[in-house]
């Protein structure tokens, strides 16, 4: 039961809350309602073009109360109250929740998950490119248990594939394209145990070198992988941290060079600098590695040495796209996760804001009758945000009232657990006294952690394009990628494709169009 001073607290914060003038008039909402039917009637006339491209953004960590929250922020990021805003997933037509459980876990991990909507199988926590029957760390699980993914299907096919992510282009989801490892955390082999490196096993900097050689575009951190033990970093110099770790004394880059054929144009970059000055359209490959480990947030980045995800995901869609054929690109805005595991809500929303406008980038580049874009998360997290809040509230403020039990004020925002959980004198500490709206200050939480966990609920799934109204109801997580290679013509399930048409891909069949029509309400 609400209390009394809670009604009078809410009511004063609603009554003064700014409506705009429009809002007040039924027929605002009534004419908007009226749009929004005509654009879903238009949606029954399918599109089942066979989709040259398939992009991929991954928000890691995007659970669905993250999506709203950062839909308020972009919204006051223009100085609107923000709840009215539009996400650029938001305008695509067609939503699905998937089910993000591991095999062996309730509330999944990004590299069980990352095996599910890339290679098609739900996977143990823990384990990348292989199926449920590889123990997490146990290397002689692994032979015999591989999968491939969606982005080897795309190669063999003959589209040309890239890889650009915020987190280090070994990490959980990106190495789930190209790796198959008993364990995520193997980034080289100085993190992998003797018994799995005496039973042959490669870490998975390694695999992305030498197992899919010809991807063409890589963008994200983890130079210091690439590099032998100890080799100074080419930007941090005094930095012990930022040094090769590589055991085996390999220099990667050198050897991701060496796979390339002399006629082709192949770049390495360290920069934006060095990232921006390139002509996209006369580059065959690129390997771009912009930190030591993961790259800075959006709010910390650097703008001389790290480029923002809409920048690399211009420039990969401009290489990718000479490709007649066409492509696939996994984008992953990965340090969302981050922000959230450290209970820095700010950094987090800010980096979903920014994956979002890389959505958007990818959207003016490209068109919805050739190409399929989905956007989806891995997980969710224990991250809230609520207390009456008043309409135009800042996403990152105070609720409109004070706990009517400790009588201290809270940020609507909060964490089911984490390193935000404070007790000053043996009571919760009173957010009034610290600066809230710190770009990395610790919401408070419920229980105490170092690290905040991952949620276990279902997340959004957002499609575009080509065959995007197979994304729909509930599914389960690993059934994503067979819809992009349907979708796309690509992979094992080839029945519904003819013959490649003039333009170089693969052009739909009478099966094609005859397997589309039970989402129509036409059953045989």
């Amino acid at each position: 039961m609400i209390s009394p001073f809670l009604v009078l607290a809410i009511g004063t914060c609603l009554t003064n809350s700014l409506v705009p003038e429009k809002e007040k008039d039924p027929k605002y909402w009534r004419d908007q309602a009226q749009q929004t039917l005509k654009n879903a009637l238009r949606l029954q006339k399918l599109n089942t073009n066979v989709a040259k491209n398939v992009i991929m953004f991954l928000g890691d960590g995007m659970g669905v109360s993250t999506v709203t929250a950062a839909r308020i922020l972009k919204g006051q990021l223009h100085h609107n109250p923000g709840e009215e805003t539009r996400l650029e997933m938001d305008k695509f037509p067609y939503v699905a929740l998937s089910k993000t459980y591991n095999t062996n876990a309730q509330v999944p991990d990004s590299a069980g998950t990352a095996t599910a909507y890339l290679c098609g199988v739900k996977a143990n926590e823990g384990t990348v490119g292989v199926s449920a029957a590889t123990q997490r760390t146990q290397c002689n699980t692994t032979q015999g248990n591989e999968v491939t993914s969606i982005l080897r299907w795309a190669k063999d096919s003959g589209k040309s594939v890239g890889i650009v992510t915020t987190t280090r282009v070994n990490h959980a989801t990106p190495s789930a394209a190209y790796a198959h490892s008993a364990d995520r955390d193997w980034y080289s082999d100085n993190e992998m145990p003797p018994e799995a490196l005496s039973q042959g096993c490669k870490d998975i900097a390694y695999q992305l070198m030498h197992n899919v050689r010809d991807i063409e575009v890589i963008m994200g951190g983890g130079r210091k992988y690439m590099f032998p033990k100890n080799r100074t970093d080419v930007e941090y110099e005094m930095d012990e941290k930022a040094r090769g770790t590589r055991l085996d004394g390999l220099n990667l880059v050198d050897i991701w060079k060496s796979f390339k054929p002399r006629h082709k144009h192949s770049h390495y970059v360290w920069n934006r600098t060095e990232l921006l000055t390139l002509d996209p359209y006369s580059v065959d490959y690129l390997l771009g590695l912009f930190e030591p480990g993961d790259m800075q947030y959006e709010l910390n980045r650097n703008s001389t040495t790290d480029p923002s995800l809409s920048e690399m995901v211009e420039i990969a869609i401009k290489i990718l796209s000479k490709n007649p054929k066409g492509f696939f690109l996994l984008v992953e805005g990965g340090r969302i996760d981050h922000g959230h595991h450290e209970g820095k809500a700010k950094q987090a929303l800010h980096e979903a804001v920014e994956m979002d406008q890389a959505i958007g980038q990818a959207g003016a580049m490209t068109s919805v009758e050739d190409t399929l874009t989905i956007v989806t998360a891995d997980h969710s997290h224990v991250f809230t945000f609520g207390g009456y809040t008043p309409r135009g509230n800042s996403i990152f403020g105070l609720a409109p009232m004070v706990s009517d039990t400790d009588k201290k004020p809270f940020t609507s925002i909060l964490y089911g657990n984490g390193p935000g959980y404070k007790v000053v004198g043996g009571e919760r500490e009173n957010v009034s006294m610290v600066d809230y709206a710190h770009n990395n200050y610790q919401a408070q939480s419920a229980v105490p952690l170092r690290h905040e966990t991952h949620g276990g609920e279902d997340v959004a799934v957002f499609a575009k394009g080509p065959m995007a109204h197979l994304l729909h109801g509930v599914h389960e997580q690993n059934y994503i990628p067979h819809v992009m290679a349907y979708a796309a013509c690509i992979g094992a399930n080839l029945d519904h494709c003819a013959s490649a048409s003039s333009a170089g891909g693969p052009s739909p069949g009478p099966l094609f169009l005859l397997l589309a029509l039970p989402s129509l309400g036409i059953l045989f």
